[in-house]
């Protein structure tokens, strides 16, 4: 068994996936399984995750690159503040890619493999009550941390993609996706492609003392 730690640290977000290397079922069933342990507020269980592959991932697919190349959405979704931290690790993305900062059509085309999950061959949408508020977000969170983890202990790659939710009707049209709930995110899984540099970045971390307080007196 893998360490914890060692699963931790492994995990990246994977940017170019394998397209035809099938994920094993009972790979995704062990998977979530696991992440069906995560703790939430009062047991609820928050989390509603959609998982598809084959044909059916394929038509979700054709759908939003068909309205992603039209206009590429605004997906920020952050306070004016923290944008320089977006940009930074814009920086690193797209530089890890050999893509230059001024080449927009190099860009635009990275930006577009978001909408086909970076062709993994298995893509889901998690979701989440429209009732339910941030307290049950968290769930919702510790849930999907759960699970990709747990993918990444049994080899897989992930990327959990904010992007995906820019588009919630058609994603409500391809996977059946009832009304009541909200679409939160995206989540690419499958294995790596080896050749693809951007695989291999490593995304700085901030020091501890910058985001935890310990107070001891």
């Amino acid at each position: 068994m893998t360490e914890l730690g060692d699963v931790v640290r492994g995990r990246r977000s994977t940017r170019m996936f394998l397209r035809d290397k099938a994920v094993p079922r009972e790979l995704l069933d062990e998977a979530v399984s696991l992440a069906m342990r995560a703790p939430s507020n009062s047991n609820i269980q928050p989390w509603r995750i959609f998982i598809t592959s084959g044909p059916r991932r394929d038509r979700l697919v054709e759908a939003l690159l068909e309205e992603a190349s039209v206009e590429l959405p605004v997906t920020t979704g952050l306070p004016e503040a923290f944008l320089p931290l977006r940009r930074d690790l814009g920086a690193l993305v797209y530089g890890s890619m050999g893509i230059r900062r001024h080449d927009a059509e190099a860009r635009r085309m990275a930006q577009l493999r978001n909408w086909e999950f970076f062709r993994a061959p298995v893509g889901a949408v998690v979701c989440m009550h429209r009732d339910l508020g941030p307290v049950d977000s968290l769930g919702v969170g510790m849930f999907l941390q759960t699970l990709v983890l747990a993918l990444t202990e049994r080899g897989l790659g992930t990327c959990v993609q904010v992007s995906i939710a820019a588009y919630p009707e058609t994603l409500r049209e391809q996977l059946d996706i009832p009304d009541e709930l909200t679409v939160l995110c995206g989540l690419a899984i499958g294995y790596p492609d080896p050749t693809f540099p951007g695989n291999y970045l490593a995304v700085p971390r901030n020091p501890v003392e910058n985001n935890v307080v310990f107070l001891d007196s």
